[in-house]
Order: C-alpha cells, then sequence, then structure tokens
C-alpha cells in the first residue's frame, strides 16, 4: 500500500489525487492519513535517514520529470546542476532503493537507406569527425519509419552536430525527397545566422542522391556530403537520434494515426529534447543551453 501511497506523492503535481487513487484503488484518505504520518514520522528521523528521505523524493521528481527516462547518471548530473553535492553511487542506490530504473537506447539498425542513381559525385566531407567544435559547420539528416494503426509515416530531421539540437523536422506519410527538402528549407529559416556554406551530412538513400536534392542543396547553400552505402556507423549521430527517441519516447505509447504521431513527436523533440533532456555528449547539458553557451562565448571572445 505504501508505494502506492508513495507513487500518489511523486505525481500529484501532475495528476488529481483523487484520480490517482481510484486508479490504483485505494482511498483518498487513506492517502492523506499516509502522508501525516510521514510528516510526523520524519520529525523523528536521525539526520542521516532524514537526508537520505530528501535523496530519494528529488531522485524520484528528476526521474519522473525525465518522463520516467533518466539512469543514475542523468539524475546526478540534474542533483548536481540543482547544487546537490552527491556521487553516482549514492544516486544509483536511491534509484534502486525506489525500484525506478532508466531506459537505454538499442542498438541502431539502418533500415531505411536504399542506394540511389549515381546522378552526380558526392564525396564524404565529415568520415565520421561531424563535430568541428563550431555551429552550424555540419548538419546531419536521415529519414526513419514511424508505425501507427492507421500506416506509416516517416520523419525527417536536421541536427546540428556541434549542439546535438533538432534543428528542424518534416514528417509526412510518404517517404519521398520533398520531405528532405521541407527540413531543409525549414532548418534554412530558422537558423538565419548560419555561414553561406553549411555541410549537409546523409546516407546515400535515393531521397538524398535525387536530383531534386542536388538543386535543393545548391539553392540553399547547402555542400552534400554522404557516407559509403551500407556503412551506418558513417551516419551514426543521427541513427543514434533515432534510437533515442523510439526507446525513450515512440516505441513506450500506441499511435492511431499518421497525425497523432506527428504531433507527439515534434512535442518531444522541441519541447523535452532540445530543451530538458541532459545530454552526455555535451557535459550533461540540454542542446538549448549548450548554444546559448557557445554564443556567450563568441560574443565575449569579439
Amino acid at each position: 500500500m505504501s508505494e502506492k501511497y508513495t507513487l500518489m506523492q511523486a505525481e500529484k503535481a501532475r495528476y488529481p489525487i483523487a484520480r490517482m487513487a481510484r486508479l490504483l484503488k485505494v482511498s483518498t484518505s487513506g492517502y492523506y492519513a499516509w502522508v501525516a504520518a510521514q510528516q510526523r514520522d520524519g520529525d523523528h528521523l536521525l539526520p542521516s535517514l532524514r537526508a537520505r528521505r530528501r535523496l530519494d523524493e528529488a531522485v524520484r521528481r528528476i526521474w519522473v520529470d525525465s518522463r520516467s527516462t533518466y539512469g543514475y547518471l542523468r539524475v546526478c548530473a540534474q542533483l548536481r546542476r540543482e547544487g546537490v553535492v552527491v556521487d553516482r553511487k549514492t544516486v544509483a542506490a536511491s534509484m534502486r532503493r525506489q525500484g525506478l530504473a532508466g531506459i537505454s537506447p538499442r542498438r541502431f539498425r539502418p533500415v531505411t537507406t536504399i542506394p540511389g542513381t549515381r546522378t552526380h559525385s558526392i564525396p564524404d566531407r565529415v568520415k565520421r569527425h561531424w563535430d568541428t567544435g563550431q555551429v552550424d559547420r555540419v548538419w546531419v539528416t536521415d529519414i526513419t519509419y514511424l508505425r501507427t494503426r492507421a500506416g506509416w509515416v516517416y520523419l525527417c530531421a536536421i541536427k546540428d552536430a556541434c549542439y546535438r539540437k533538432v534543428i528542424a523536422t518534416a514528417m509526412s506519410t510518404t517517404m519521398t525527397t520533398d520531405l528532405v527538402e521541407e527540413a531543409l528549407r525549414r532548418a534554412r529559416i530558422l537558423r538565419p545566422n548560419a555561414p553561406r556554406k553549411v555541410i549537409i551530412h546523409s546516407d546515400r538513400g535515393t531521397q538524398f542522391t535525387s536530383e531534386q536534392m542536388y538543386e535543393c542543396c545548391r539553392e540553399l547553400h547547402l555542400d552534400q556530403s554522404m557516407g559509403r552505402t551500407g556503412v551506418c556507423w558513417d551516419n551514426a549521430m543521427i541513427e543514434s537520434q533515432w534510437s533515442v527517441l523510439k526507446a525513450e519516447f515512440y516505441d513506450r505509447y500506441e499511435w492511431d494515426t499518421p497525425q497523432q504521431a506527428i504531433q507527439g513527436v515534434e512535442e518531444w523533440i522541441y519541447d523535452f529534447y532540445n530543451t530538458k533532456r541532459l545530454n552526455s555528449a555535451i557535459g550533461y547539458q540540454t542542446p538549448v543551453e549548450f548554444e546559448a553557451q557557445h554564443a556567450a562565448a563568441l560574443t565575449r571572445a569579439a
């Protein structure tokens, strides 16, 4: 019973107490009696036990705010951001004690690459060194499949290789070069201060090797770059993005229609991944924070 009350206490800011009590088949009066007892007992706890309880509450709060996806490393990083001095083993023990676990993305498997016609020569300008230390120098892109009950929907994303932010997306029920072009044009609009020439790296799928894509990149002043056919590691940065999206969000829900999937994915990318999720590749910051920090450093240097 106490486990249910603990869950209600952790989620009370998100859901009504009465609704949670009904779903968990407990009484609201029992919950409030439990809260009062916890407060009374807390006054008599030893300092060490009181500190452990506070840590557990903080760990659970961060885990819930992460949409139940953070493991102990990201929880620990967030605690340190909040000024709490704690080591990783202590956080891991707290999560085990409370039955909390993070979500680890599965290894990606490239499934969308269908080689296109070689209409022009496109070199690999990146050679797996995506991050040059400067924003808007290398963008990576790819298309992934998303299943719904009403059929497939396809997602194309443009991601900056330096600060790991998803700049722009486009989604459609058809997988054509139009989808990629829409994402690229959105990226150029959203990044008006980007250099005249930006490398756009992709695999050698038909959507990226088409004449339409070639002409679009010429118009938008993008230098195309492509990895080798069938070598997934040459596009690993964006492939890992799909692994995170699907493991931490998409595969955890059922989707009835493409429109529902489009709304859900865009909300996750722009309202959570870019702005709230801590990214280990950039020092456990969010992409938005890292971008702001980078811009501030350039301003100081100037």
